[in-house]
């Protein structure tokens, strides 16, 4: 029974968290984005993130997109830095078609940094892509 259920892979979505210019605040802010590189819309899209470590745990915060286009992104919420000592992970689960999918994306800790940072070409914005 179990050897019959098929889980499909997840392709051509990532995660970033990018350190940008926040214009309204006059401030330098970490944000994290979901990127679809899909040439299909996903859509149903839920994100559960949460930060951990051995001795501490945050609370879940859940977001829901109805519709993330093919070859788009979207700023999924701001992250504050004292969290990059935790472990960081985001649970994605979305319909690709009739097909349900989830993978989890996780920025280690202290592996979000100024001298991390590279182009991330989809979004042209310095961040890091999440393992």
């Amino acid at each position: 029974m179990k050897k019959d259920i098929q889980i499909p892979e997840v392709t051509d979505v990532e995660m970033a968290v990018v350190y940008e210019y926040n214009n309204l605040y006059k401030t330098d802010d970490w944000n994290v984005y979901i990127i679809n590189n899909k040439k299909v819309a996903l859509e149903m899209m839920v994100i559960v993130s949460q930060g951990f470590s051995e001795t501490k745990t945050t609370s879940l915060i859940r977001k829901k997109l109805d519709v993330l286009p093919a070859n788009s992104f979207a700023k999924i919420e701001f992250i504050q830095p004292e969290l990059f000592v935790l472990n960081n992970r985001y649970q994605v689960t979305f319909f690709e078609g009739n097909t349900l999918y989830e993978k989890t994306f996780l920025f280690k800790e202290n592996t979000i940094k100024e001298d991390a940072l590279r182009m991330i070409d989809e979004i042209k914005k310095h961040g890091i892509l999440a393992k």
